[in-house]
């Protein structure tokens, strides 16, 4: 309620009481949205008012003292310099509070709405009105109401503007207004009316999780001020409730980033021992590589399939073959492809256990940002916060999910590589940038592979070439001796509209032969 019409209206000739023939001797601004005033007395006395003309918070903060700073600070209003402070009033069932200047009629209009509040000096009667926010070019013409009256509360029971909010909800948990006839209605609206205009007190109270100014006790009261005093009360609540604000942020925006974290961890840890399990319950590479090996002098030239006895079960398997390939090039890929299955496992493993204790000791800092009272002080969060290092905004830019691809780092290069249809897409239509090289076994299925752009680094030619080897052994050429791979900057690659995963157009390339193979399985 501190923009409400009925503390406005205490406010008003308190100010005017204390600020009667103070002359304006400053009017700048230090950050956006904000106008202070500096004024002056005969005596030298000073007085400060700060506007916070920002749409979430809209107040006017009165500081004892203040130090403008000596950079990023901007003069502004200079027709205001000079002007004596002549009296000080409410506009009538409106949240403006207007400052009247003895010298030609000036005024200064300090429109207090929460969703477009501005400051509108006119320098004399008739004169052009000067903006603080110039896109509410419309507050130029601002004018107050032509009446004062309350309006009526008809049989609806609807409240006048000045009685929404905290009034209204007042007279609704506390008052019986809801479910009370149209007359008591009436007489319980005019009740309160009759305090508003002159408080007892005024009460600092937390409500629905913000720190609010109200002329009636309603939530949690942090503070009860006494009623006489409107100044010292908007003195004492801005600062708590900046303070709370960014407390209140604070606070939110850690639990949001540890909330991720967890959940992310838990996903990766998740999804890692899908991928275990599966990979447990296929058919071992290495045991269908040693029947091959160990039945070489039973395969017939031209061979699709194999059936052998498994010397592990005794129970008797198929082996496919193809009817190109040597089965002992067979065999090589099958011990290729065992050895990479290994190394899988074993990295799966770990990342398991590493992204679990991520997702424990997450939840364990979400438990006490949640019951710890030391951090319900904006000071003691930020130490543990620097403590943990969860900056909110370095945090989030930071912290992501692991990149779902097969990644290969060569020369400072990049290499990312895509793991099905759905997962290609993914890398070219997400992840990709357009200056990326993009590379693709040329005519059949197989693997996106992006090789990540690097500004001033054009890729070497050996760069290229490990990523075709990685698109050759990743698609349906595998076992090709020689595979050609299309290579082209990613802003030439566009995935037709109702195209199947996975599926796109090239529009420029050039085709590169290599052969097929994993350059970096000595170290993945």
């Amino acid at each position: 309620m501190h923009t409400n019409y009925y503390f406005l209206r205490q406010l008003a000739p308190a100010l005017t009481e204390q600020l009667r023939g103070y002359r304006v001797a400053s009017c700048f601004s230090q950050e956006k949205d904000e106008l202070v005033i500096g004024l002056l007395s005969e005596t030298g006395a000073e007085f400060w008012l700060k506007a916070q003309l920002g749409a979430a918070f809209p107040a006017l903060a009165l500081p004892e003292t203040f130090q403008r700073a000596r950079q990023n600070s901007v003069d502004l209003l200079p027709e205001l310099l000079g002007r004596t402070v002549a009296a000080v009033s409410a506009w009538p069932q409106d949240r403006v509070l207007r400052f009247a200047f003895a010298e030609e009629g000036a005024t200064l209009d300090f429109k207090l709405y929460g969703p477009r509040p501005n400051a509108i000096f006119r320098p004399g009667v008739g004169a052009p009105a000067q903006l603080f926010h110039q896109r509410y070019a419309a507050d130029a013409d601002l004018q107050p109401a032509a009446t004062a009256d309350v309006p009526p509360i008809g049989a609806t029971g609807k409240l006048p503007p000045a009685l929404t909010d905290l009034p209204a909800r007042f007279l609704r948990e506390q008052r019986g207004y809801d479910p009370a006839p149209p007359e008591v209605k009436q007489q319980l609206a005019q009740e309160l009316l009759t305090e508003l205009e002159k408080p007892a007190h005024y009460y600092l109270v937390q409500l629905d999780g913000r720190t609010r100014l109200s002329l009636v006790p309603l939530g949690t009261i942090l503070q009860t001020l006494p009623g006489n005093d409107p100044v010292g009360a908007l003195r004492r609540f801005v600062p708590l409730a900046l303070g709370r604000r960014a407390l209140e942020t604070e606070r939110r925006q850690l639990h949001q980033l540890l909330t991720r974290r967890a959940d992310e961890a838990s996903t990766s840890a998740h999804l890692a021992r899908q991928r275990l399990h599966a990979l447990a319950h296929e058919a071992g590479y290495r045991h269908r590589a040693d029947l091959l090996m160990a039945h070489l002098h039973e395969i017939k030239p031209g061979a699709a399939q194999l059936e052998v006895i498994d010397f592990y079960t005794n129970e008797p398997v198929v082996l496919k073959l193809k009817p190109l390939e040597k089965p002992q090039r067979t065999a090589e890929n099958l011990y290729r492809k065992a050895k990479n299955q290994q190394i899988e496992e074993r990295q799966l493993s770990e990342r398991i256990a590493r992204r679990e204790d991520e997702a424990l000791q997450t939840l364990e800092l979400l438990e006490e940002l949640d019951t710890q009272p030391g951090l319900l002080e904006l000071r003691g969060l930020r130490t543990w916060r620097k403590q943990h290092g969860l900056d909110p905004v370095a945090a989030a830019k930071a912290a992501g999910p692991e990149l779902p691809f097969k990644v290969f780092e060569d020369h400072g290069f990049t290499i990312l590589v895509g793991r099905n249809a759905a997962n290609n897409d993914l890398l070219t239509q997400k992840y990709a940038h357009k200056d990326d090289l993009w590379l693709h076994a040329k005519d059949v299925t197989g693997s996106h592979v992006v090789i990540r752009h690097r500004a001033g680094h054009p890729v070497p030619e050996p760069v290229v070439e490990r990523a075709a080897q990685l698109a050759g052994w990743y698609s349906r050429r595998q076992h090709d001796s020689l595979c050609p791979v299309t290579v082209t900057p990613k802003k030439f690659v566009r995935k037709p509209k109702g195209a199947l995963p996975g599926q796109v157009v090239v529009e420029r390339e050039r085709v590169v032969l290599v052969v097929p193979g994993n350059p970096f399985e000595h170290t993945a």
